[in-house]
This record gives C-alpha cells, structure tokens and sequence, in this order.
C-alpha cells in the first residue's frame, strides 16, 4: 500500500503546472500546496506532459511506472559514462543498482524532478565524450532549465570548454547554453520578466533547518545566518580555484592559456600527454580523456554538493550516481578496496536516517572530507622520471621484436 504522504511533491507539481496548463503565464501565480513554483521553465514543459499523461496527475501508479523507466535509462546513460573510463570495479555496479533504498524513493515512490535533471545531465556527459560538444551543452542547459542544481557541474564544463575551445570557440557553446534558457522563459519573460527571474532563479531561498541532512549538529540560528551562507560560497570557490589551478589544468604554463586557441598553446609535455590528450582533435574521446572530463565534472559538482547551505534528502540524487567514480579514479591497491565500500556504506546510512541527527550530519562531512583528501592527494602531479637513455646494443626482446 501507497504511503499517505507519497503524493505531496507530486501533487505540488501538479498544481504548479496545471496553473499555466490553464493560461496562467505570470509564474508568480504558480503555486501548488508546498509553496510557489521554484524551478525554470524546463520543468512546467516536463511535468506538464506528465500531468496530461498521467490524467492531470491522477493516476500516480502510472506516473511511477514512467520513474521506473526514467530509473533504468539513468543507470544505462551512467553504466555508459563508467564503462568509458574502465576505472570502477564491476562489483561496485552492484551497490550502485541495488543498494540505496532513498535513490529508489527518490525515483520511484516520490516522483521528484531531481531524478528528470540528473538523467538529462548524464545523457549530455555521454555526449561530450563523443566530442559533440554543442548537442552535450544544450543538453546541460535543459537541465538546468529543470533543476538548477546541475549549476554546480557549471565550473567544470567552462574549465572543459575553455581547454578544448579556447576563448573564442567557447563562446558559442556558451550561447547555446544561454538561448535555450531564453526559447523556454521566453512566454514567461514577455508577461512578467522579474517575477520570473526571481522565481526560478532564486539563489538566495532560506531552506527550513527540519530539513537539513548535512548541518544538523549546527544550532539554527547559525544555520540561517547570511554570514555562514557567505563563508560556505568562499569555501566552494576557493575550493574550485585550488582544483583548477592544481588539479584540473595539468600543464605547466599558466591557467591563463586556457584563453588562447588552443592550435596556439605550446606542446605538452611527455610526463603529461596522459591527460592532455584532450586537445586532440579526434572523433571520439581516448579512454584516458574521458577519464579526464568525467573527474573535472564530477569534482565540480561534488565541490559544490560539500559546500551546501542545505541537503534535503531528494538531494541525494545530485551524487549518489558519481560517488563511484570519485571512489575509484584515483589509484587502488587490493586492499583499499574495502575502506572506500564503507565509505560508501556510511554516506548511505546518513541519507537513511530520518531525521537526521547530530551524528549522521557529522558522519557525513566527515566521509565527504574524506573523499576530498582523497581527490587532492590521489590526483597530484607525478614526479618527472628521469629515463636512461636508450642503449645502442639492441637487447634479446628487441631483436626478437624485430
């Protein structure tokens, strides 16, 4: 049997799309029963098909079936991006699949958009990899146009996009990015332009402290406090800049050349072709450059997701998929195998309890701080090796290469 409280959030969409279902185009007479509508002009087109599939959001036993499928075309698109980069052990699809009760409340017993915005954001990595960098950024910008929490992969793609393209070729993926968010706020933008900015882009909204999963063991008040807010905005940067500048641009001359065409930038160098291979113009991706994009996206959005002035517990969504990856990019020996499964096992228990408590909030800064060490430490430049120079008497392997 259905909980009693399954149809909240899907009966708040409901009503907020069923307003401009009617006519309604002012979006700050969009409201459902949880409070105004708060997301971009992505999600009334979205759940409004939903709300005429599903009998103007009636039948909700259909509404999860369709979840259910929106479930299994997420892992499919995720699978994909893992399989590109061969970094994760197979058994760790396991837990991915089968193991996180809240992932599949998020999906399929609450029907939330964050789900809809992950999917979209994982289809346009698929596409980067391919190298069809402007099909990957419009579909980036639909889902933002959902959620704007795929905001936080932002810092990473504009890192790729200026490696790949320079400044000059960037601009036009950016542009791509920008009118697609105007095409779909455009009938909202010609009656109430304010009302709509404020409303779907609002990035000053109080969230409510009964909530929270991750600043539990704070008192409220310091929970609401607008300097707390400001210095968690600094840690995100400072921590998007020590990433850019030591992590993510592994070349040795200054990040500023991310600004020159890149058939301009000097060679990289041997103990670096690893990574740089992302300046090659190839069809598609090397192996090791798709390791490379998907670590600087999902550092990006992991940064943020430690840097939250709140998680709710839908926010799960936002990692859950990418943790993996985060696990296993950097290098594992046999052994180690097993603290990185408990890791991903306590992060787990802290979604799972309701309500959070002091201990689960602080167990789960302490994971995410644990895999930020891992990151920073794991990903470091190696050393220059010093080969000897070849020997000119050819050795028995050479000779029989030969």
């Amino acid at each position: 049997r259905r909980p009693a409280d399954t149809e909240i959030d899907w009966k708040a969409y409901m009503q907020e799309v069923e307003g401009f279902a009617n006519g309604t185009l002012d979006y700050t007479q969009l409201k459902g029963d949880t409070g105004p509508l708060v997301y971009p002009a992505g999600f009334v087109y979205i759940f409004l098909g939903l709300y005429h599939a599903t009998g103007r959001g009636s039948d909700i036993r259909l509404a999860q079936y369709l979840f259910a499928g929106l479930y299994l075309l997420n892992l499919l698109l995720v699978f994909r991006i893992y399989c590109r980069t061969n970094k994760v052990p197979p058994y760790v699809f396991f837990f991915m699949c089968c193991a996180s009760y809240r992932i599949h409340s998020i999906f399929v017993l609450r029907l939330f958009n964050d789900p809809v915005a992950m999917a979209i954001l994982f289809l346009a990595i698929n596409l980067f990899l391919e190298e069809r960098w402007s099909w990957g950024c419009l579909l980036f910008s639909l889902a933002v146009s959902v959620k704007m929490n795929i905001l936080l992969f932002a810092p990473g793609l504009l890192f790729l996009l200026l490696q790949r393209f320079g400044l000059l070729g960037c601009i036009p993926k950016l542009c791509i990015c920008a009118l697609l968010q105007v095409l779909l706020g455009l009938p909202f933008l010609l009656v109430n332009p304010v009302g709509y900015l404020t409303r779907s882009f609002d990035l000053g909204r109080q969230f409510q402290f009964k909530w929270t999963v991750n600043w539990r063991f704070l008192p409220e008040e310091v929970f609401q406090n607008r300097v707390f807010h400001a210095a968690l905005l600094l840690a995100h940067l400072a921590g998007l800049g020590l990433f850019a500048l030591h992590r993510w641009h592994s070349s040795k001359e200054s990040i500023l050349t991310l600004l020159k065409d890149p058939a301009k930038r000097k060679p990289a160098s041997p103990r670096l072709t690893v990574n740089n291979i992302l300046w090659q113009a190839s069809c598609v991706c090397p192996l090791n450059a798709s390791a490379w994009i998907v670590f600087i996206l999902f550092s990006s959005n992991f940064l943020g997701v430690c840097c939250s002035r709140s998680l709710h517990y839908q926010f799960y969504v936002w990692y859950f998929h990418t943790l993996p990856y985060l696990l296993w990019c950097t290098p594992t020996t046999k052994l180690a195998h097993m603290p990185k499964v408990l890791l991903l096992g306590v992060i787990e228990l802290c979604w799972n309890t309701y309500p959070s408590t002091v201990c689960s909030s602080l167990s789960l800064h302490i994971c995410h701080g644990l895999i930020l060490l891992q990151l920073w430490y794991g990903t470091a430049p190696t050393p220059v090796s010093h080969t000897p120079a070849p020997s000119r008497k050819p050795t028995a392997m050479s000779r029989k290469a030969q």
